[in-house]
C-alpha cells in the first residue's frame, strides 16, 4: 500500500476552521467537507454509461426525503464541517421546486458553496430563477457535439436543448463548468471540438475518464482513455501544456494551453484521487454512502423519520466518518481482474447500487 494511503488505526482526530465548526477526519485523514446531493433518482435521459438498462426500479415516492428533511440533514451535517453542497440527481431538475430548495440550503451561512450538476435538457427555463434562490454555480454534462451520437449515447434527441441551456445559463451565472465522459471509439475524438466549444461558450471543460460504476455493463479498460492520452492528444494540437499547480481537493486536474485557456481531467479510473477524497453521498430517500464504489450506506432518513433528535444523528454521521477507509477507486485499479462491479441481477434488485441514484 502507498504511504498516501496508509491508514491511521487511532480514533480520527478533530480539526477546528476559522469559524470553530468541527471538521471530521477519517482514518486516512481526509475531511468530512463536501456533500453530493441527490434530490431524485429519475432522469430524462438514459445515458450508456449510467443508466444502461431499459427498464429501472424507481425509489419509492414516500421514501424520497421532503424538502423540510433535507434541510434538518444538511444543517446536521453543516454542523460537522461540510462547508460545499452540490445538488444531483437522476436529474435534479426534475424535481419539483428546486429553486424553493436552493433557496433555502442558500441562506445558510455554513455552507461557502453550493452547486448543481445537470444534464442541461431542462435547464435553459430554470437557469434565472435557480440563479435569483442563490444558487452559486452549475456544472453541466455534455458528451459530444454529434447530433447522432447524443441520440446514440443517451437513447433522446436533446443536444439542441443542452446547448441552449448552456448558454442561458453562460449568461446568468457567468462561467460554467462542462463535464464530458471520454469513451474510446465513442467520442474520443472530439476533444479538441469540446475545448474549442467549451472556449467559445465561456465554460472550463472537465474530462472524465470512463469509470466502471453502478451498471456501467458494457465497460472494459480498453474503452478508456487515460488522462495521459488525453494530453498527448491536445498536445499534438495545441503544443505545450502546463499543469495548473493549486491547492485543491477536486476532483479534476486542471491544465493551461499556451494561450491561458483551463481544462480539466478527472482521471478517476487511472490515476485515482482517493487520498483526498472528501467527498459523500447521500441518497433522494436518505442513504448516505461514503464512496461512489460502496454497496452499502448508512440510513439516515429512517433515523431522522423515527425521532432521532440531531445529536443523535450527527453521533450516527460522526462515528461512520470517523471509521471510514473507503478507498474505491484505488481498489478498483488493484484488482487483478476488473470484472463487472455489481451484477445486473443485483442491481434490478437494489436500486440504490446505480449511480444514478446516488449522484455520480
Amino acid at each position: 500500500m502507498r504511504a498516501l494511503c496508509r491508514p491511521v488505526m487511532e480514533q480520527a482526530r478533530y480539526q477546528y476552521s476559522a469559524d470553530n465548526r468541527g471538521v471530521i477526519l477519517d482514518r486516512y485523514q481526509r475531511p468530512l467537507r463536501n456533500l453530493r446531493l441527490s434530490v431524485t433518482d429519475r432522469c430524462n435521459l438514459r445515458c450508456s454509461y449510467c443508466m444502461p438498462e431499459p427498464e429501472y426500479v424507481w425509489l419509492p415516492r414516500e421514501d424520497i426525503l421532503h424538502f423540510e428533511e433535507i434541510e434538518k440533514l444538511v444543517d446536521i451535517f453543516i454542523g460537522l464541517g461540510v462547508d460545499k453542497v452540490r445538488l444531483t440527481g437522476g436529474e435534479p431538475l426534475l424535481r419539483r421546486g428546486l429553486p424553493d430548495l436552493v433557496e433555502r440550503l442558500a441562506g445558510r451561512p455554513g455552507i461557502r458553496d453550493l452547486a448543481m450538476t445537470t444534464n442541461g435538457v431542462l435547464l435553459a427555463p430554470q437557469a434565472q430563477a435557480l440563479r435569483d434562490a442563490g444558487l452559486h454555480r452549475v456544472t453541466v454534462s455534455l458528451d459530444t457535439l454529434h447530433q447522432d451520437r447524443f441520440l446514440a449515447l443517451t437513447r433522446f434527441d436533446e443536444l439542441d436543448r443542452v446547448v441552449k441551456g448552456i448558454e442561458t445559463a453562460v449568461s446568468v451565472f457567468g462561467a460554467i463548468k462542462i463535464d464530458a465522459v471520454v469513451i474510446r471509439g465513442v467520442n474520443d475524438d472530439e476533444l479538441v471540438d469540446l475545448i474549442e466549444f467549451g472556449r467559445r461558450h465561456d465554460s472550463e471543460v472537465r474530462f472524465i475518464e470512463y469509470m466502471d460504476v453502478g451498471g456501467a455493463t458494457h465497460w472494459s479498460m480498453s474503452r478508456v482513455v487515460s488522462r495521459q492520452e488525453m494530453l498527448e492528444r491536445l498536445s499534438e494540437r495545441y503544443g505545450p501544456i502546463s499543469a495548473v499547480k493549486e491547492t485543491s481537493s477536486a476532483p479534476a486536474d486542471r491544465f493551461q494551453l499556451s494561450d491561458g485557456t483551463i481544462f480539466g481531467i478527472i482521471s478517476s479510473t487511472t490515476e485515482p484521487f482517493c487520498q483526498s477524497c472528501d467527498r459523500s453521498r447521500l441518497t433522494a430517500d436518505g442513504l448516505w454512502y461514503l464512496c461512489l464504489y460502496a454497496t452499502h450506506g448508512t440510513d439516515l432518513r429512517r433515523a431522522l423519520r423515527s425521532g432521532a433528535s440531531p445529536d443523535e444523528i450527527a453521533a450516527m454521521i460522526r462515528s461512520t466518518w470517523d471509521a471510514r477507509t473507503d478507498r474505491g477507486a484505488e481498489d478498483r485499479l488493484a484488482g487483478r481482474d476488473r470484472a463487472q462491479l455489481i451484477p445486473v441481477d443485483r442491481l434490478r434488485r437494489d436500486p440504490h447500487l446505480e449511480m444514478h441514484t446516488r449522484g455520480g
